[in-house]
């Protein structure tokens, strides 16, 4: 039983489309097919019914998978490392992410991948770009405030942030020695980085603070931009600790006052398995595991 009709396999069961799978393995849809094929007669089981819009994983492609698990993926991602360290590493490593996180925090750890002569393209985008363009193969890695839910990724946690209240230290203290704080917040400008409100919502229920509804004066899914307008005395909202905690040190913005104190939000490097083939990648990902979260301790 062949390691390429494994791999072909894992990829059509994660894509559950032949025509997907053999875009990720760079291969026709005929061979997929026929790698397919080969592993049926070699197991006596089918592992795939044809459908309209794709292919249904049988009960032995489901048994086949569970017992594959990530093993293929870790001897994969394994021969990529060794590959990795003695060959070049050229090309282009394509990265996407939340637009504030890659400039404020994964510029300055991308010198070393620089250096070994990996060219990075960083792509902004939200969870739902920066799903998509790693499923459609158009990014390599990506870094996500959420972790991802869908079984054909893989994420790790790669950091940790506070996330607190902020506003410049006028409208902060104006907040703070109000006799009723909920309407004192209420009266200021929101601003937020999009509709859901995830962080507002969750500093505001661990506070106990009940602000409903909502309607922001800004969207922006640059956490700077809410940060431009705060540090000119305009409105408050929830940041994390790294986009504010220079600027609370300067004197450029203040933290609103937390009663039953501050939340956190976990920031994931997410990946597709078949991804770690390309030996770059794998060396990147094993890069920037390393140095994002020597950042973050």
């Amino acid at each position: 039983m062949s390691l390429q009709r494994l791999r072909t396999f894992i990829e059509v069961y994660r894509q559950r489309s032949i025509s997907n799978a053999a875009r990720s393995l760079n291969l026709t849809q005929p061979a997929v097919s026929q790698h397919i094929s080969g592993l049926e007669v070699a197991i006596g089981r089918k592992l795939f019914e044809r459908e309209p819009r794709g292919v249904l994983p049988t009960l032995a492609a489901d048994e086949l998978a569970a017992d594959l698990g990530d093993k293929l993926d870790s001897a994969e991602a394994a021969l990529s490392s060794a590959k990795a360290r003695s060959v070049e590493l050229t090309g282009a490593l394509r990265i996407i992410g939340h637009g504030d996180f890659l400039a404020e925090v994964l510029t300055a750890r991308l010198q070393p991948l620089l250096e070994a002569g990996v060219r990075v393209r960083l792509h902004k985008g939200d969870r739902e770009l920066i799903t998509n363009m790693l499923l459609e193969g158009h990014c390599d890695l990506g870094i996500c405030a959420y972790p991802t839910s869908d079984k054909r990724l893989r994420c790790e946690l790669i950091r940790n942030e506070r996330v607190m209240a902020v506003a410049s230290p006028a409208v902060a203290k104006k907040i703070a020695d109000a006799p009723d704080f909920r309407k004192a917040l209420a009266a200021e400008p929101l601003l937020a980085y999009d509709l859901e409100l995830s962080l507002i919502d969750n500093w505001l229920s661990k506070n106990k603070v009940d602000l409903s509804p909502m309607n922001p004066a800004l969207i922006g899914q640059d956490l700077r931009s809410l940060r431009i307008l705060l540090c000119n005395n305009f409105g408050w909202t929830a940041l994390p600790e790294y986009l504010c905690a220079e600027h609370i040190a300067n004197g450029q913005l203040a933290e609103i006052p937390a009663h039953e104190g501050s939340t956190n939000l976990g920031y994931y490097l997410v990946w597709t398995p078949s991804a770690l083939r390309q030996p770059r990648v794998a060396h990147a990902r094993k890069e920037l595991l390393e140095q994002l979260r020597d950042s973050a301790a």
